[in-house]
């Protein structure tokens, strides 16, 4: 429950926690009793934290659910990790063409 700020004539400021649906009622002061309406005296107060900490929440709550990716071709790539060689086509000087990472019992069209 928040608490909220009233006024009493007689004995000023006071302070009571009480429900938000009863924040525009007016309170009954402590001391004589009298009804006091609601004031706003200070600032409300507000819980901050440090940016650093702030970043370190938002990381974990990105990476909660869906990670960072490396690289833009997905999970499960090689090519950028290095581990198979590239499929590109090489071709000999008389124009014949050769794939030397395709499997050898695949021919071409």
């Amino acid at each position: 429950m928040p608490i909220y700020e009233y006024w009493c004539p007689d004995h000023g400021v006071f302070a009571e926690m009480r429900p938000m649906a009863a924040s525009a009622d007016p309170c009954a002061c402590p001391r004589c009793g009298d009804s006091a309406p609601r004031v706003m005296v200070t600032a409300p107060r507000l819980a901050g934290m440090p940016d650093s900490l702030r970043r370190a929440h938002e990381t974990n709550e990105r990476s909660a659910d869906s990670p960072k990716r490396m690289s833009s071709h997905g999970p499960g790539c090689l090519c950028c990790r290095g581990g198979l060689p590239s499929r590109k086509t090489l071709q000999t000087a008389d124009g014949a063409k050769s794939f030397p990472t395709a499997r050898p019992w695949m021919i071409s069209h």
